[in-house]
């Protein structure tokens, strides 16, 4: 258990004012963590705003004997995460975590979605965490070090009917998670995503009593723990609610060759089932697995047999 152990460590939460963020706020703070509270203190649409919640967070983690101090920025505006960012480095000189949590609901369904709607939503989940990511990323890369996580979604991996803004932006995340964990593996820059399944005020209203008390915030947080920890892996997408945890794969088939001939499309129509079969699929490591497939299939098809 000694690699969950985060003294000396210096970590920034975003959206910790209630919910899933603050629990995260608070455990990390428990386990020795300096924690930098960030919450806009908006409502859940997104509206509004006050630094009371996260100070509100920080007085529980300093009458625990912890260290916090509260932020109140926007993630959208990068301007005020750039100086939140520079509070926490004056404040403890360094920023080892970053847990972009921040995010709002304008659940609609598509049809009947106002535009700016599913702007805002888009702009808060992934431009909040673009924002957050950039301001860390020369700090973490100066240091060698750095853990970063990604609140992604089952409505972003999977589709929700209603969400289509928010399942967007969820999976959005995934892909610059992606990225960003090979371009940040030569410093120790680690980026995982994190797919919640909790009850918190985004989701008081569509759940029953039940269910809800299954779904803590604190059952989350095992595996946000694991995936901010020195011994964090990377380019890992931890599911996790009610005490079971899973992982989720973006995965490619090995595919069929086709070719080019005139008759491909309807070759294709009727060879999907092939093309779709998923024994043999693989995780690739890179955008280049498709590509490689995809030439190794023709080059070998091109040889006389």
């Amino acid at each position: 258990m000694s690699n969950l152990d985060f003294k000396g460590r210096v970590a920034i939460v975003t959206g910790a004012g209630n919910g899933l963020g603050r629990q995260h706020a608070l455990a990390l703070a428990a386990r020795g963590a300096k924690v930098l509270v960030n919450d806009l203190g908006g409502a859940r649409d997104g509206s509004g705003g006050s630094v009371s919640a996260a100070q509100a967070v920080v007085d529980e983690i300093k009458a625990a004997g912890g260290e916090a101090i509260a932020n109140g920025a926007s993630v959208t505006d990068f301007e005020a995460v750039q100086a939140m960012v520079r509070q926490a480095v004056d404040a403890w000189g360094r920023i080892d975590i970053l847990i972009n949590n921040a995010g709002i609901l304008r659940d609609k369904s598509f049809g009947k979605m106002d535009i700016a709607d599913f702007r805002l939503v888009m702009d808060v989940h992934l431009m909040g965490a673009v924002h957050c990511t950039k301001a860390v990323w020369p700090i973490m890369n100066e240091q060698k070090y750095g853990r970063i996580v990604m609140t992604t979604s089952s409505s972003g991996l999977y589709g929700n009917f209603g969400q289509s803004n928010y399942g967007a932006a969820k999976l959005a995340l995934v892909g610059l998670m992606q990225t960003l964990s090979i371009e940040g593996a030569k410093n120790d820059i680690r980026v995982n995503c994190l797919a919640p399944t909790a009850a918190t005020r985004m989701t008081e209203d569509l759940m029953p009593e039940e269910v809800l008390n299954a779904l803590k915030p604190e059952a989350v947080v095992p595996a946000m723990l694991v995936l901010a920890a020195q011994d964090a892996p990377s380019r890992t997408i931890l599911c996790a609610g009610a005490g079971t945890f899973e992982a989720a794969h973006i995965t490619l088939t090995q595919g069929t060759w086709i070719g080019l001939g005139a008759d491909a499309p309807e070759q294709l129509a009727q060879r999907l089932a092939e093309v779709t079969d998923r024994s043999g699929e693989i995780v690739p490591q890179s955008g280049a697995a498709q590509g490689s497939n995809e030439v190794g299939k023709a080059m070998a098809n091109a040889r006389p047999h």
